[in-house]
């Protein structure tokens, strides 16, 4: 049998393992942490559970879905989501929501709605221009071109559009008229139902894969050796293998490898992403969070999205209690404030929206996650092939959101880790 390592345990390690044991092939997972889950773990302080960054399933595949419920029972959430801007509350998506909001406002919006630009999609290359022809440049100066700003830490015009796919609903002036007047009944989200444990927190839904995986914590990978098919650990230690496959960011493996050319070394560097922090606030009452997860286009706000835990399941708080958390979110080159500034001002700016009141909270955590998301800008694609082309010269199976560079949800990632284990099997 093959010696097959795994160096990661979040879910697309977890999936390839999983995979590789159906096929009666054996592996062993390395992950730094001191547990496993990756981005899907939690973690817990005097009672209340908090996710890394927020997550959801939807995924309609009924053999994934019966993977994940395996585990334990899944509430079943509607996709209704809020927006803050200066002082009001929209239904999501904003642009179909426009009720809430002054005359003057909604005229602005409607009247940029009308003379947008009409360029056919297939000739837009830029993410501002796209957001120019879909919805006008008065709500999209200050609306999505403020949020791109906090969450992908670019200006619009720095990212392409591929990524978009049917993230972003583009409505009709039908659409848009009739949400200036009355609240749309209408779902108008990318999925019909988000789904998450009832117990355990996101990470729960993965113990079935985890069962029987044969995984290493607290193990960093700090050099490979493709030559001599071997890695190093920050602990002393040294593992072989006959196959690798990895779901280490594609810039942190390409500096635990050898001679790396200098255009691939490059090409490593100039890939873009977020890095973030996650405030978490605990509260004495049980009815604090009124929305399972709102966006926030107030530049002078930190947060970009702020969602509850104890909305998405009461297992994640104590009896009586509720819990906020929100992602302030940098991209990877800008100076990052300190994380007591950045905890006090998001404190400060949500108790001045009205969310709580500064003697309701029990529980204050701030945490920094190197990489959050990945940065679509025009560049992208080119750096991202050269390095990917330089792993598998080297006979390297990269994988995963942050292993394959790419926007994947939930379960995108454990199809991935999957089709990975597969091309191995069949080598």
């Amino acid at each position: 049998m093959k010696e097959v390592v795994i160096l990661g345990g979040g879910i697309a390690g977890l999936s390839a393992a999983y995979r590789l044991r159906q096929a009666g092939w054996e592996s062993r997972i390395f992950e730094k942490d001191p547990d496993w889950g990756g981005l899907c773990g939690n973690f817990t302080i005097n009672g209340f559970r908090f996710d890394r960054f927020v997550h959801f399933t939807f995924t309609s595949d009924p053999q994934l879905q019966q993977l994940f419920a395996a585990s334990g029972p899944l509430w079943n959430h509607p996709p209704v989501s809020s927006n803050y801007y200066h002082g009001y509350w929209l239904y999501h998506p904003a642009q179909n929501n426009l009720y809430p909001l002054p005359t003057e406002e909604k005229v602005k919006i409607i009247a940029g709605f009308v003379k947008r630009k009409q360029v056919p999609v297939s000739e837009i290359t830029d993410y501002e221009t796209w957001l120019r022809v879909q919805y006008g440049n008065y709500f999209a100066e200050h609306f999505p071109f403020a949020y791109t700003r906090k969450y992908w830490g670019a200006e619009p015009k720095e990212l392409e559009t591929k990524w978009v796919g049917n993230r972003m609903h583009a409505p009709t002036l039908e659409e848009v008229l009739k949400g200036a007047f009355e609240k749309p009944t209408e779902n108008f989200y990318y999925t019909s139902v988000m789904r998450y444990p009832q117990k355990g927190g996101f990470k729960s839904i993965l113990s079935a894969l985890a069962q029987g995986a044969d995984i290493t914590l607290n193990k960093q990978a700090v050099s490979i050796n493709p030559a001599a098919k071997s890695v190093c650990f920050a602990d002393g230690t040294t593992g072989t293998y006959e196959k690798l496959l990895s779901s280490l960011p594609l810039p942190e493996i390409v500096n635990l490898l050898p001679d790396v050319p200098a255009s691939v070394q490059n090409s490593a560097k100039s890939l873009r992403h977020t890095c973030g922090y996650q405030i978490s606030l605990g509260f004495n009452k049980p009815d604090i969070a009124k929305h399972l997860w709102f966006y926030i286009y107030d530049e002078d706000i930190p947060p970009a999205r702020v969602y509850s835990p104890s909305l998405k399941s009461p297992d994640n708080v104590p009896q009586g209690c509720s819990s906020l958390q929100a992602e302030v979110f940098y991209g990877n080159t800008a100076s990052i404030p300190p994380a007591q500034t950045v905890l006090q001002t998001t404190v400060e700016k949500l108790q001045q929206m009205g969310l709580f009141k500064s003697e309701d909270i029990l529980v204050k955590d701030i945490r920094f996650e190197p990489y959050a998301n990945i940065t679509f800008d025009h560049a992208i694609y080119q750096n991202r092939q050269i390095v990917l082309d330089y792993l598998t010269s080297l006979g390297i199976y990269s994988m995963g959101r942050f292993g394959k560079w790419a926007y994947y949800w939930t379960h995108q990632a454990f199809e991935d880790g999957k089709i990975t284990a597969e091309k191995i099997i069949n080598d």
